[in-house]
């Protein structure tokens, strides 16, 4: 008997592309409500969107803020701390170290339609004894549970961008 040819199905969209889109939507809701604008970035190298912000007249201020978003269904929240232990790869890691305006991570918990954020640079650099180079693969970041991505959070994101400018603008 000879065997039927079967169609192929095409693409299939995966739960792990639905939660992505998730995440990224409710991070550009935050940025939409305080009246800033996010591009996505079509070829992900380890940044997701592009945040730009605008002062009380609706003027674009200067500098981007570039944020990578996490999605998962199952963060885990350590019982000693108030934090989620997420993982990160060190190669996303090393390039958002080696920017110079302050990279924001993003992680999403799709059960709790809830995000938290992290400073990159902020974060590491107060890891004492932390070495890039000897670190595995992937490495543990702790999200704080206070650090709930809203509106306010992303307009401190503009503070850390102009501090971050301040700091490294000559005397």
């Amino acid at each position: 008997m000879a065997k039927k040819n079967v169609p192929p199905t095409g693409s299939r969209r995966t739960r792990e592309h639905v939660i992505a889109d998730l995440a990224v939507n409710h991070t550009e809701r935050q940025a939409l409500l305080c009246g800033y604008t996010v591009e996505r970035i079509r070829s992900d190298y380890g940044i997701d969107l592009l945040l730009f912000t605008f002062d009380g007249n609706g003027e674009m201020e200067n500098g981007i803020i570039p944020i990578q978003v996490k999605a998962t269904e199952t963060l885990v929240w350590l019982a000693s701390e108030p934090v989620a232990a997420f993982r990160i790869g060190r190669k996303d890691l090393a390039g958002w170290l080696r920017q110079t305006l302050p990279v924001i991570l993003v992680v999403y918990d799709v059960i709790a339609d809830r995000a938290y954020w992290i400073h990159v640079q902020n974060y590491f650099a107060a890891q004492s004894g932390f070495n890039l180079f000897a670190a595995a693969q992937t490495i543990t970041v702790r999200v704080p549970q206070h650090n709930v991505l809203s509106p306010t959070s992303v307009r401190h994101f503009a503070e850390l961008r102009d501090l971050s400018a301040d700091a490294s603008t000559p005397r």
